[in-house]
C-alpha cells in the first residue's frame, strides 16, 4: 500500500496528518505537486514535482497507483479515475469515494459548474476547518486500519 497526495490544492494541516499518520504505520507517501513545496526529509516521504499543466500531476498519481492505494484529492475527476482503477480516494474533508458516492459527487461538481458558466455566483465551498481535520484524521485512520488488516 502507498499513500498518494494531489498535493497542489491540499490544505497543509493534511498533508501534515498524512505523513504523521503514514510514518506511524511505516507506508510510504509520495507527494505529487507542479510546485516546489517543503516536505519532510525521510524515507518514507517523497514528493514528485510534475510540470505544470492540466491534470499533469493527476495523469501521475493514477498511473502509477495499483488497487491497494490511498489517494488524498479534492479533485472529483480525479478521485472517479482512481476508484475505476480499484483504489481507495478520499477528500481533505475526511469523505471517502466509492463507486457510488463517485457518481454523485460528479454530476453535483458537473451541474456547479454549468451553473457558474451560466453566470450565477456560487460563492464556492465552505472555508476548510478544525472539524474538517478532525473528520478527515478519523475517516484516514479508518482506511489505514482496515487495509493494513487486509494486507
Amino acid at each position: 500500500m502507498k499513500i498518494w497526495v494531489d498535493a497542489d490544492a491540499c490544505p497543509r494541516p493534511i498533508k501534515d496528518i498524512v505523513i504523521r499518520a503514514a510514518l506511524r504505520v511505516e507506508v510510504a507517501v509520495t507527494l505529487v505537486a507542479n510546485h516546489a513545496m517543503d516536505v519532510l526529509q525521510h524515507p518514507l516521504v517523497k514528493l514528485i514535482r510534475v510540470d505544470k499543466g492540466s491534470d499533469v500531476a493527476d495523469t501521475y498519481i493514477v498511473d502509477s497507483l495499483t488497487s491497494d492505494d490511498l489517494v488524498i484529492t479534492a479533485d472529483v475527476p480525479l478521485a472517479d479515475r482512481v476508484v475505476a482503477k480499484g483504489a481507495l480516494a478520499i477528500n481533505p474533508r475526511g469523505e471517502v469515494y466509492s463507486t457510488e458516492s463517485i457518481r454523485e459527487a460528479l454530476s453535483l461538481r458537473n451541474f456547479m459548474t454549468l451553473v457558474r458558466d451560466s453566470g450565477v455566483v456560487t460563492g464556492g465551498p465552505r472555508p476548510f476547518s478544525e472539524k474538517d481535520k478532525r473528520l478527515f484524521a478519523a475517516s484516514l485512520d479508518k482506511i489505514l486500519s482496515r487495509k493494513l488488516r487486509s494486507l
